[in-house]
């Protein structure tokens, strides 16, 4: 009985510390605006906090409502990302910046990942953002193989 009862408490910590987790958050400096999150189904996720999921984000879009933003980032600068921890290599965590139309450049923006893959990002500063995709064939995803990374965005900065 002790046996099933220790190995029981093992198994839950081991549980415990294996757990997935990931946050977003924002930092807006542009002094207007909100800065929101939208998960793959349309679902707002964030309208400025940090946001933590238990477990992977997969396709989500950021970027800064400045009122002529569609709910998916339309007509803005977006932010878009998949926190996962790998499975295998290459699996991992995949972010990039995207102004494929129907997105347009509208505030500077730029992310890093921290707590893993630390001052791996991307910064875009202008409508001919180097490494922003201007149409599905070009752009630079930035990747990090990190276990439970998280995710900093920022806007004018």
């Amino acid at each position: 009985m002790q046996f099933t009862a220790s190995f029981s408490i093992l198994a839950s910590l081991v549980a415990f510390v294996a757990a997935e987790t990931h946050t977003i958050t924002f930092t807006n400096n542009c002094g207007r605006g909100t800065p929101t999150l939208v998960s793959q189904d349309g679902a707002i996720l964030s309208t400025g906090g940090a946001f933590t999921a238990d477990g992977p984000i997969i396709g989500a879009i950021a970027y800064l409502q400045t009122g002529g933003c569609g709910l998916n980032g339309d007509s803005c600068t977006a932010v878009e990302t998949t926190l996962q921890n790998p499975t295998s290599p290459g699996a991992g965590s995949a972010t990039d910046i995207t102004l494929i139309p129907d997105h347009a450049f509208s505030v500077t923006s730029g992310f890093g990942y921290f707590d893993g893959c630390d001052g791996t990002g991307l910064d875009c500063t202008s409508a001919s953002c180097p490494g922003a995709f201007t149409d599905p064939t070009n752009g630079d995803i930035v990747s990090c193989e990190a276990d439970n990374v998280n995710l900093a965005i920022t806007f004018c900065d």
